[in-house]
């Protein structure tokens, strides 16, 4: 049992270890199910009209899959944000999370005068995008950098070890595992942490997330005792992003289609 439990955590160490998505679809489909469970019955009937029939989990990581194709091979740089050291947002001219964001809402305030794949498409960006905000380390601060770390004796990138390695080496839940332990706080929690706009929410997760580089220096080496200390740090930090994120896309879609 102990050596299988070693090959598979050998084997999700050498998926993730080169992985640039933000969360991973387990993440972002746990997102999009959080945020479904808090959609208005309006909101759901008239988004879920867009959708083929399909849940927005299932559009959850679309722009991941799709990032690579020519028709939206400009959407690359979108899938995170800039900040100053004081974790105001920095815009970029070539596009990023917020910007991609906020004109797909400006679109969506006016579904029912736009075609149904712009409609489609501004929902698509909208379900990945909130939760790529979220991420740590696609909130670029300033001294921002990929660089490498060993974790137990198995070589690591900082950025994919947020993106997908927190997650995989946690529970391994599916979405709704994921929904049915984090999905517990209440309405008065839920509204404190939706109030404001997705610029106030990126100023807040780059406050939240400067401490990711206090965990984990470059070439750093943890020992055994020291990766699970780190994991037992960074899971319940990784979990409460991707919570937010859940619960702020509901409001989203909320305001828009609700």
């Amino acid at each position: 049992m102990m050596k299988k439990n070693f090959l598979l955590l050998t084997a999700v160490l050498l998926c993730w270890c080169g992985s640039a998505f933000a969360w991973g679809k387990s993440g972002h489909d746990a997102i999009a199910y959080i945020a479904e469970r808090h959609l208005t019955p309006k909101a759901k009937k008239n988004i879920e009209k867009y959708l083929d029939g399909r849940s927005i989990v299932y559009y959850a990581s679309w722009m991941d899959v799709y990032r690579h194709t020519p028709a939206y091979k400009m959407t690359s740089g979108w899938h995170g944000d800039k900040v100053d050291a004081d974790g105001k947002y920095v815009p970029n001219a070539k596009g990023d999370a917020v910007q991609c964001i906020e004109e797909a809402m400006a679109k969506l305030k006016d579904y029912r005068n736009q075609d149904d794949s712009t409609v489609l498409v501004s929902i698509k960006y909208l379900v990945h995008l909130v939760g790529d905000m979220h991420c740590p380390v696609h909130v670029k601060l300033p001294w921002y950098r990929n660089f490498k770390f060993d974790l137990n004796g198995r070589p690591c990138e900082f950025h994919s070890f947020w993106d997908s390695g927190v997650l995989d080496l946690n529970h391994r839940w599916g979405y709704m595992e994921y929904c049915h332990q984090l999905d517990r706080r209440t309405k008065k929690e839920i509204r404190q942490i939706t109030a404001g706009t997705p610029r106030d929410w990126l100023g807040q997760s780059a406050r939240d997330c400067r401490v990711i580089y206090e965990w984990i220096k470059p070439d750093q080496k943890f020992s055994k005792d020291e990766a699970r200390d780190l994991l037992n740090t960074v899971h319940p930090f990784a979990e409460e992003q991707i919570l937010k994120a859940g619960y702020r896309l509901a409001a989203v879609l909320n305001e828009l289609f609700g």
